[in-house]
């Protein structure tokens, strides 16, 4: 079995790193180039920096953060948030980026998703899906007929697509991405589990890796969502910035359930 990965995600605005709940009440965490050193010496297997009201701004991600990254760290990152252009891709592989992530712009171009695995491969294209629970009627069924009980949102959460979580998801596979990163927008940030449902639903449905992310709280959280999840790798924010946990104490507790994860740097 292959070794689970245990990746911090770094929200950015304004050059620092936020945490909110659910998307918004967002409350500094840091800088984040110390962040990501910290991470480093904690045996973090991948990074991921989003900016995330780049979209909503209508601007790109700053190339200087992929360069200073590029610079400081010795462990592979992914970079997102406002990606919407194969030169733009370009710029942040070239500045050291190891893989990007595309979300908003996805959604509103699929090809971007085919064409940058065309042209970077499959490897360094992750798409970010941002996903909530569907309203249900009176009768508890959906209001129209769709895979899941999950809709996609776009634009950092604060736009309804009418996307089916799993429909997106499989249509993603097909144009070559390599990678999903699947967020829970209910349970992100309250750190009381992952989405577990929605997280087997998808990651049952593909081929690729699916990375978890979205309500890690406690140790079990994380090995729910390898489990029975069936995530290939988890993601997690506030648990790590506000020093509940370092990624070493995750690494060692899943370890001691049976779950192959990368070895731990002394």
């Amino acid at each position: 079995m292959l070794a689970k990965r245990i990746i911090p995600c770094l929200d950015i605005k304004e050059g620092r790193v936020v945490k909110g709940t659910s998307f918004v009440g967002l409350r500094d965490a840091g800088d984040p180039l110390e962040l990501a050193q910290r991470y480093n010496e904690q045996s973090a297997d991948e990074l991921v920096f989003l900016d995330i009201t780049a979209s909503k701004e209508k601007r790109g991600t700053t190339i200087g953060l992929a360069t200073r990254l590029a610079r400081e760290l010795f462990i592979p990152f992914t970079i997102g948030g406002g990606i919407s252009t194969l030169e733009e891709i370009h710029a942040l592989v070239n500045a050291g980026a190891d893989k990007v992530s595309v979300n908003s712009s996805a959604i509103r171009n699929p090809d971007l998703i085919t064409e940058g695995a065309k042209r970077f491969g499959s490897q360094c294209i992750v798409v970010a899906i941002d996903a909530r629970k569907r309203v249900l009627d009176s009768n508890n069924q959906n209001t129209e007929h769709h895979n899941s009980n999950w809709e996609v949102f776009s634009h950092g959460g604060s736009r309804s697509t009418g996307l089916d979580a799993v429909a997106w998801a499989n249509e993603v596979e097909l144009r070559g991405a390599g990678e999903i990163l699947l967020t829970s927008m209910d349970a992100d940030g309250h750190q009381d589990g992952y989405e577990l449902e929605l997280t087997a639903a998808v990651s049952g449905a593909l081929h690729i890796p699916v990375i978890a992310s979205g309500g890690g709280g406690e140790f079990e959280h994380f090995r729910d969502a390898l489990t029975i999840g069936k995530a290939d790798a988890v993601l997690a924010a506030s648990v790590f910035h506000f020093g509940k946990y370092t990624v070493s104490q995750v690494k060692d507790y899943l370890n001691s359930q049976n779950i192959p994860v990368r070895q731990v740097l002394n």
